[in-house]
């Protein structure tokens, strides 16, 4: 299971559309091999499908797909983005932190989500996210979060 780790965290990315958002997440899940490119296709259509029911938090989006599309091992990929996005949210639009989440099973899922929740619940924490510009900045953060 990988969470963040230093080549799964990207800083500063200009994406203009919530679709962009989303393939640069899921990009970074791709490059690291613990998913496939169909699985970001797939969170992509589930977007467009569904809406943007992954946007969990004010500034906050976690899309993902299904484990079947193509999750090769558990991640959790973060991308902050340059100027916050609009996903079509009504109350928590628009997202300046974009979590691509990849679970191959239901416990895996629940586990990464724990650990999200854990770093996404913390106000302080969120905005050492937003103000970071290289991986040093969040280190700590992320390896002080367990499931």
């Amino acid at each position: 299971m990988q969470f963040l780790g230093r080549d799964l965290v990207t800083f500063q990315v200009d994406c203009q559309t919530a679709e962009e958002a989303i393939v640069a997440s899921g990009k970074l899940l791709e490059q690291q091999n613990t998913a496939t490119n169909n699985y970001v296709k797939a969170m992509v259509q589930s977007f467009q499908k569904n809406g943007p029911y992954f946007v969990l938090a004010p500034s906050i989006a976690m899309p993902h797909a299904r484990p079947e599309d193509g999750v090769k091992e558990a991640a959790v990929s973060l991308v902050q983005l340059k100027k916050p996005v609009v996903f079509g949210h009504r109350q928590n639009d628009p997202v300046d932190l974009v979590f691509g989440l990849g679970a191959s099973s239901n416990g895996e899922h629940l586990t990464l989500l724990r650990r999200l929740m854990a770093l996404c619940g913390d106000a302080g924490k969120i905005a050492a996210l937003k103000q970071a510009r290289q991986y040093e900045d969040i280190q700590n953060l992320v390896d002080g979060v367990k499931a």
